[in-house]
């Protein structure tokens, strides 16, 4: 996806998204190499700039999601939800 995409698909669940936030993580998901950013190919306007996950940034995505299932197991064991 490119930047734009990716912010207007956030709004969607977190409306307060600010451009600049997000600008900023992808910069800094580029660096620690769990993305990769490279120019599209577009038949107008200027040429956007798309983002992916390496391989990396997917083994990175695997284990924050396991975290995200383990925390939301033991809320909703202990009652909260």
């Amino acid at each position: 996806m490119y930047g734009y995409e990716i912010l207007r698909r956030l709004h969607t669940a977190f409306p307060d998204t600010q451009e600049s936030a997000i600008y900023a993580q992808l910069r800094s998901l580029c660096k620690q190499a769990y993305t990769e950013s490279y120019t599209g190919q577009t038949s107008e306007g200027p040429a956007r700039k798309y983002y992916r996950l390496t391989p990396q940034g997917q083994l990175q995505l695997n284990k924050r999601l396991d975290e995200w299932r383990r925390l939301r197991q033991t809320l909703t064991e202990m009652g909260i939800e």
